[in-house]
């Protein structure tokens, strides 16, 4: 790949940035109670799925005037062919789009719809499931969330039980009982992408089938899961005779897998987090070069600054990951095994710069409150994210399985 940005796509940067510069609402910032979100993608202190449907008519406007912005060109869903809504970006182009907007600090609209279903739509769906879909999507105004993970399958995802069954000769329709759980933002979703079990003969993998579900559907139940901060990022999901249109089904009945995979791949593919740590461990830095902040005067030690720069090292060596999924991406239209070595490196990282953090403030990377502690707590918190850093879209041990068996074509263990 070539690492050098061409003329074009610096101009593209700088006209980012002066979109975001311009176009964010005044007076939408980011919540000062908001815990920090799990997702890579998410700017830290704005929850969008949640600021669409605040109760505070201010953030509420503020989060519908942003989606509006982004609409109006189509940098909701930027990769996406202008029909369906999108700005029918290069994938180096979305890159870098995504790239500037987390450094700007604003937050990211619609991502599970826009960045995980959205191209699985586009590379499995129907022409009537991305005309239904697509365009709601690209405007901001339906959200999804992503109803995989379930008490008895967590990394082992093919153990899944959620069935669907025929609905009877002739329905047209399955219908799904079981329950989904750790699934981010459902309660605020009108829409969810689920997997479900429908031949339970045949070998785990193969007997998987991949629905639409409307949340608002008779028999959905969604509650919000409290985490041991007190905040409520995911939530459980129950079906009890959910009847789904067959015409709501992705892909083959028992392919299922395949496509899964496939919008697991569009999420191992992200730059969110990178740009997330840098601007972290930039403000360490400035934290503890400063003698006003509490707990940081003391701790500058060179055994400490070697480790910083390790991590900036790391940090470099992530990003460059990311734009070379973003590169292969561009090439051959679909992820590989290369989203899973940035995906890998990147949740490892994650939990090495909090330990950092942590190692950083002594004593004061004990304070929870944000008042009085340096840094506004952050690294406290990160602490507790980092926890399910490497279980996030995948956890470690399948990151390696996929390397190993499609990137080093090594044989299945």
């Amino acid at each position: 790949m070539n690492w050098e940005e061409t003329p074009d796509e610096r101009d593209f940067r700088h006209e980012v940035r002066a979109f975001a510069r311009e176009r964010f609402p005044v007076g939408y910032g980011p919540d000062p109670e908001a815990e920090h979100s799990l997702e890579p993608e998410d700017v830290w202190g704005y929850d969008w799925p949640a600021d669409r449907l605040s109760r505070d008519p201010a953030r509420r406007a503020g989060a519908r005037a942003w989606a509006a912005a982004l609409a109006e060109r189509g940098w909701i869903a930027p990769g996406w062919p202008v029909e369906y809504g999108g700005a029918g970006l290069s994938a180096m182009r979305e890159f870098i789009l995504r790239e500037e907007m987390m450094r700007a600090g604003v937050p990211t609209v619609n991502g599970i719809g826009a960045m995980l279903l959205g191209p699985t739509l586009l590379e499995y769906g129907t022409e009537e499931q991305r005309a239904a879909h697509l365009p709601g999507i690209a405007r901001g105004e339906t959200t999804w969330a992503q109803g995989f993970s379930e008490p008895g399958a967590g990394s082992d995802l093919a153990s899944l039980r959620t069935r669907a069954v025929c609905a009877g000769p002739g329905s047209g329709s399955y219908l799904v009982n079981g329950q989904k759980v750790w699934t981010s933002s459902a309660q605020y979703a009108d829409w969810l992408f689920v997997l479900v079990r429908t031949d339970p003969e045949a070998p785990k993998h193969k007997g998987i089938t991949f629905l639409l579900i409307d949340a608002s559907s008779p028999g959905v139940a969604i509650r919000p899961v409290q985490d041991m901060r007190g905040a409520t990022p995911f939530a459980e999901i129950f079906f009890d005779d959910v009847s789904v249109p067959v015409a709501n089904r992705v892909g083959a009945e028992n392919q299922g897998w395949y496509v899964a995979m496939a919008a697991l791949g569009f999420e191992r593919a992200g730059i969110g987090a990178t740009v997330k740590f840098e601007q972290v461990l930039s403000r360490l830095v400035g934290c503890l070069r400063s003698e006003k902040e509490p707990g940081c005067p003391g701790r500058d030690t060179a055994v400490l600054r070697h480790e910083i720069a390790q991590r900036y090292i790391e940090l470099r060596t992530q990003y460059n990951l990311a734009r070379h999924t973003a590169s292969q991406l561009e090439a051959v239209g679909i992820p590989g095994h290369e989203a899973s070595v940035s995906q890998l490196f990147g949740a490892e990282l994650h939990q090495r710069l909090a330990r950092t953090g942590a190692k950083a403030f002594g004593p004061y990377a004990q304070l929870w409150q944000r008042d009085g502690a340096p840094m506004e707590a952050a690294f406290a918190h990160m602490r507790f994210d980092a926890v399910a850093a490497t279980l996030l879209g995948g956890t470690t041990e399948i990151q390696r399985r996929v390397i190993a068996t499609r990137g080093l074509k090594l044989p299945k263990s």
